[in-house]
């Protein structure tokens, strides 16, 4: 025994002897283990004054909540002198050891407690009532720092079984968002009020909650954000902040000024706030990771900025006169932009915050994302060529404006179509191969324009539009490899078009080798400047996680709110550069034939029916006219004399309503708000119901008659106006309903209810709600406000341009052209035109593409479609047909095949039905669970020819009637190879009879004939 036990001994004996002098009911624990272990010696001292028994139990408690007490031992005291007694301790061996079959598994074990109690039996009967008892705490043992147990016997066979299968003895703790990666990707702000929304649960471990409640008044974490600003912001605007449920700035907060310095503020916990600034700035144009550390009543803001191969690291801490609060759960976080703040300008990377932990000092190490995308290298390769046209701009302008003597006639031509030529060029004029074309369009813009306004944005304009002239011109895939330099070298000269062109062709591998990574950079560059395209199309990447980048649908919705929100303003400013979204598949013969222009016989024949009094034409032409619809131009002042000639000659409602908004709004026109009036009251006179909710709109702005305006949006409402929705939404968001305070929730109803019917902005607003929540009524769902934000943004008429250059490409017979319009919307997630693209790609007129990019086109964008919302049901029977057809390696995968004709035939498409009869008829079982989809499950365990005709039945039955003869006749065989299977063995006894008859047949006939010649011979 060793000293410390021995006095250890001593000082119990001397404890026990001071206590029996007031008492003799003890029972203490002499020896007990640290923690749960198996046979420990357990001595226990014990003394009682009358007959009592002594309890030996383990309290166990769980992360669950639940309390269990397991019996150990029991044995009785005898009134007299106190005894020692050892009993060796047996714990149950799920606390013990871990899990292996025989030792079964058990919950998270909290505490663990060794409790001895001396009891009497009380009169009566009721059960005993402890006098004394002593507790010890046993420190438990992880699942997998317990002991394995050595049994004695063996497994049986059973557990040996189960020992092998998969997943078994793969304990793992619940997993926690202890460390939350808020960003692991790279996301481009442009600095508006866009950005990204978080937000956090509570734990599900109680001891992780209870220790995260805890440090709520008391913080201990750390935030960790990278990002690279491009130019500073003219107020304050947004880094990472977090906003309480009362949209309120909460801790932390992390702004940046209009000089580059970090403003950062915290709340205490008694509702005080603090804020400061850091001493250093934020440089431009560099990566750098800003650390925040909250420990208690400290706050320490550190940066350290990567340039090429030199770090450099500044902190700055404060310590405050409070102790920080930080709630984690309440309200959401904010990288970027968001409602209350516009975010800063540049790209934000990686954002991690450790909810209970500080790391320990640490390389400030570039992350991967930051690394793979190489910006920094971009924009320095960038800059030195910008550089050099620059130089190149400066002497040919100055060469421009230099005095001239008199020259010949043929010097001024040349000066001013080509420029004057040198016998010797100075230093400033070379340029690398690769280079010269821009050199030499800086010459010609020089020389066009006498050196005066020579900008790089222009040349970069200029290598855009010579780009796509080559591309047409050519008209071939092998043309694109020697367009996407001078598209790079217009994206760096501020073409953000260019960028987003030469995106999309790496990333399809467009006549060039795919690239995903440099294709992702010139979005993320496109993007940043607020190209709409580019948005859509990171957008689109992050919803759906493709070209190896992360899914993140929050990441996603700040893209796409972005441009849903541009496109309610950008709908309010109609030009050249932007139309109507059209969603034209190419394989719709009729709407094809709908395609016009102002000198095409169906524009001319709209033309004169309007002349004639046909108010359906007059709509039409003013429609086309002003949203640049069906091919037509955009003109809005052709437009408003439609508009003006039913409203007034014809008293059209729908003239008149459309005559009125272009009055109020003055477009095409001089705004003239009576007459608007005038015509909104006549047209809601004549029942039409949205001049009633514009009617109501003018009350509200001009006259500021709340209630007439109410009354009139309600009406509309009744009657399912998606205007009088949105503007009722506003009125309770921004508390001017009249007799009744703001109301959120309110608001969110009525915007749910204008976005169902189809109003843009209510979607957009819509989509606010749902990705941060209401709290205590609209919970936050990212998956849903995605969807809406997407919705919205595919209507903005940037889009609507290029989808209307594609289609009248394909009407002019310029296919290259319109494959490389459609695949630029394609790349951005628009379903139609990624339905476009591979059916031009099946289609491949003149095999002006080669036979192996035309095979991976069809596949790649056939399958973009069908994951889309609306998938068309061509595009599903011809990844049905692929995967018939099989891979690349000739594997044929009939299940899919199966799957997608299931899909195509469940959306009412004959061809689905019939090509799974196909598939049956060729020996393919179908899934049971294909055929419950289908709802014909019975015929599981039936005989073929009932379930191949009960698919053609279906097939024949469906609405289209080009499908009834193909299905009848395959319904037909399967009859036919039907009744030959029922009645096979009648047809060959009729057969076998017909053959031993036809000799005696043809022997009795030519006797009978021979007889009635006889008889008519007779005399």
């Amino acid at each position: 025994m060793d000293y410390q036990t021995l006095c250890r001994y001593l000082c119990h004996l001397v404890c026990l002897s001071v206590k029996m002098v007031w008492s003799l009911d003890q029972v203490p624990l002499l020896t007990p283990p640290q923690e749960p272990v198996s046979d420990h010696r357990l001595r226990v001292f014990y003394s009682c004054d009358k007959p009592a028994a002594v309890q030996l139990d383990c309290v166990v408690s769980f992360d669950t909540g639940i309390v269990s007490s397991v019996p150990l031992r029991q044995w009785d005291c005898v009134p007299g002198e106190p005894r020692i007694r050892t009993v060796t301790l047996r714990l149950p061996d799920w606390l013990v050891y871990q899990a292996d079959g025989i030792v079964p598994d058990s919950q998270w074990v909290l505490t663990t407690i060794l409790q001895a109690s001396l009891s009497y039996r009380r009169h009566g009967g009721t059960g005993p009532s402890p006098v004394s008892r002593d507790v010890a705490l046993l420190q438990p043992r992880t699942f997998f720092d317990r002991p394995v147990k050595q049994h004695k016997l063996c497994f049986p066979w059973s557990t040996q079984m189960l020992r092998l299968t998969p997943g078994f003895l793969r304990t793992q703790c619940p997993w926690e968002e202890e460390t939350v990666h808020f960003l692991s990707s790279i996301y481009a702000s442009t600095g508006e009020t866009f950005g990204i929304t978080e937000t956090l649960r509570p734990y599900g471990s109680e001891v992780l909650e209870h220790l995260r409640v805890k440090a709520i008044s008391y913080s201990w974490c750390f935030f960790s954000i990278w990002m690279f600003v491009t130019s500073y912001c003219q107020n304050m605007c947004g880094v990472f902040y977090h906003i309480d449920p009362h949209n309120n700035y909460a801790t932390p907060t992390v702004l940046l000024t209009s000089t580059g310095h970090l403003h950062v503020q915290v709340n205490g916990q008694t509702g005080e706030s603090s804020a400061f600034l850091t001493t250093y700035q934020v440089p431009l144009s560099e990566w750098c990771e800003l650390s925040v550390v909250l420990q208690g009543r400290t706050v320490t803001v550190s940066m350290a900025c990567i340039k090429g191969e030199q770090k450099s690291l500044q902190s700055t801490e404060f310590v405050l006169r409070h102790t920080l609060r930080l709630n984690d759960t309440e309200g959401y976080f904010v990288i970027g932009g968001g409602n209350f703040v516009k975010g800063a300008k540049g790209f934000f990377g990686p954002v991690v915050y450790h909810r209970n932990r500080i790391p320990p000092h640490r390389e400030h190490v570039v992350p991967d994302v930051i690394k793979d995308v190489n910006l920094t290298g971009w924009l320095q390769t960038c800059d030195a060529f910008r550089m050099e046209l620059t130089m190149k701009i400066n002497g040919y302008s100055h060469m421009m404006k230099q005095p001239e003597s008199c020259h010949s006639a043929f010097y001024e031509w040349l000066k001013k179509d080509r420029g004057a030529s040198r016998s010797q060029c100075q230093q400033w004029e070379t340029s690398a191969p690769h280079r010269r074309q821009a050199a030499k369009l800086v010459q010609q813009i020089a020389t066009k324009r006498g050196g005066q306004n020579v900008s790089l944005t222009a040349v970069g304009r200029a290598l855009y539009t010579l780009s796509l002239r080559k591309l047409a011109r050519e008209g071939s895939i092998r043309a694109v490899s020697r367009a996407l330099p001078l598209l790079l070298q217009s994206g760096c000269l501020g073409d953000n078009r260019a960028l987003h062109l030469s995106s999309v062709i790496l990333s399809a591998g467009f006549g060039v080798r795919e690239q995903p990574k440099k294709a992702w950079l010139l979005a993320l560059l496109a993007a940043q400047k607020d190209e709409r395209l580019a948005l859509l199309r990171l957008g689109f990447l992050h919803h759906r996680g493709l070209y190896g980048q992360v899914q993140n649908v929050d990441l996603a919705y700040g893209y796409y709110a972005n441009i849903g929100k541009q496109t309610t303003v950008d709908r309010q400013k109609p030009s050249s550069e932007q139309t109507y979204v059209e969603a034209i598949y190419l394989n719709n013969e009729e709407v094809l034939k709908q395609q016009t222009h102002e000198n095409h016989h169906l524009f001319q024949w709209l033309k004169l029916q309007a002349r004639r009094g046909t108010t359906e034409a007059e709509q039409a032409i003013g429609r086309m006219l002003f949203w640049g619809q069906q091919g037509v131009a955009p003109d809005l002042e052709k437009a408003v004399r439609h508009y003006q000639r039913g409203a007034i000659r014809w008293e059209d409602p729908q003239s008149m309503y459309d005559y009125a908004i272009v009055l109020l709004q003055g477009l095409g026109i001089e705004k003239d708000v009576e007459k608007a009036v005038f015509f909104l009251k006549k047209a809601m006179d004549k029942g039409f119901i949205p001049a009633m909710n514009a009617l109501a709109w003018y009350h509200e702005h001009y006259q500021k008659d709340y209630v007439t305006a109410v009354e009139l949006w309600e009406q509309a409402d009744l009657l399912n106006s998606h205007d009088a929705a949105f503007n009722l939404g506003v009125l309770y968001a921004q508390g001017r309903y009249p007799g009744k305070p703001a109301d959120q929730h309110m608001a969110y109803k009525y915007y749910l209810k204008s976005a169902e019917r189809g109003h843009i902005r209510g979607t957009v607003l819509l989509s606010e709600f749902l990705i941060t929540g209401l709290p205590g009524s609209v919970d936050r769902r990212p998956s849903e406000a995605v969807l809406w934000a997407k919705w919205a943004a595919e209507h903005n008429g940037y889009l609507g341009i290029v989808l209307r250059k594609a289609l009248d490409s394909y009407l002019t017979g310029d296919m290259f052209s319109s494959l490389l319009y459609y695949m630029m919307a394609a790349e951005s997630g628009f379903a139609v035109a990624q339905f476009n693209v591979a059916y031009l790609c099946e289609l491949n007129p003149g095999h002006f593409l080669d036979t192996a990019f035309t095979a991976y086109c069809m596949r790649k964008y056939y399958n973009l479609n069908i994951q889309s919302q609306t998938p068309d049901t061509y595009a599903l029977i011809k990844m049905g047909d692929l995967h018939y057809e099989g891979q690349e390696d000739g594997q044929k995968d009939l299940l899919s095949a199966a799957q997608m004709y299931k899909t195509a035939a469940l959306r009412k498409e004959p061809q689905g039905w019939y090509n799974l009869g196909l598939l049956t008829e060729e020996g393919f079982k179908l899934p049971l669970s294909i055929l419950t989809e289908l709802g014909i499950s019975q015929l599981y365990l039936s005989d073929q020819t009932l379930l191949l005709s009960a698919l053609y039945k279906r097939c024949r039955d469906s609405d289209d009637t080009d499908a009834y003869l193909p299905c009848s006749l395959a319904l037909s065989k399967v009859y036919l190879q039907l009744f030959k299977k029922e009645y096979s063995a009648a047809i060959k006894l009729a057969i076998a009879i017909a053959v031993v008859a036809a000799p005696t047949i043809f022997l009795i006939i030519p006797g009978l004939l021979r007889r009635r010649d006889l008889s008519h011979t007779e005399p």
